[in-house]
């Protein structure tokens, strides 16, 4: 992720559909750790998700992420930085997709136990771990794949990872909660 000293003026991203959309309705505005911000700001919308049936929810998060492609890049292009800090959309769709393990259809295969919160909770900070850390291949990812492309899959991954590491730690019958 690419570090601005300059501030994206906040009417730049309110005025135009492709950044206002990339910057997470504006949560990636936030002046200070604007990718945990716009993670909390997809918690609503994860809620939202586990609503739906499953294939429903996998549907979303396919075109999501495809959509999510032609924004960041396009929103990155337009701002002339490419991942810049504020562009949180690939974080949304990150943390939908660790989510995952708490849809009613996959709990049994998760062996969560918790509050639907809890899981929430619990999904945020696997994602946000993930997406910090960056190990191998999510940190290859995010220095060798360029574009909207690029931005969109180190996030997509990490997401992977924090559900694919839930699901076998509360296998081996960790409880998180």
């Amino acid at each position: 992720m690419a570090q601005l000293d300059t501030r994206i003026p906040p009417r730049t991203v309110l005025t135009s559909p492709v950044h206002l959309l990339a910057f997470g309705l504006g949560s990636g505005l936030s002046p200070k750790a604007p990718g945990t911000v716009g993670t909390l700001a997809a918690v609503p919308f994860a809620w939202g998700l586990l609503q739906l049936p499953l294939a429903w929810v996998l549907g979303v998060i396919v075109v999501a992420a495809w959509v999510g492609v032609y924004l960041c890049g396009e929103s990155a292009k337009r701002l002339g930085v490419h991942d810049h800090g504020g562009i949180v959309f690939d974080e949304f769709v990150g943390y939908w997709i660790s989510c995952l393990p708490l849809m009613p259809a996959l709990l049994e295969v998760s062996g969560f136990q918790g509050s639907t919160a809890a899981g929430l909770l619990l999904a945020f900070v696997l994602f946000r771990i993930f997406d910090v850390l960056k190990p191998w291949p999510i940190s290859w990812l995010d220095r060798h794949v360029d574009g909207g492309l690029g931005i969109m899959v180190d996030d997509l991954v990490a997401g992977v990872f924090a559900a694919l590491s839930w699901v076998v730690v509360s296998r081996l019958g960790v409880s998180f909660f």
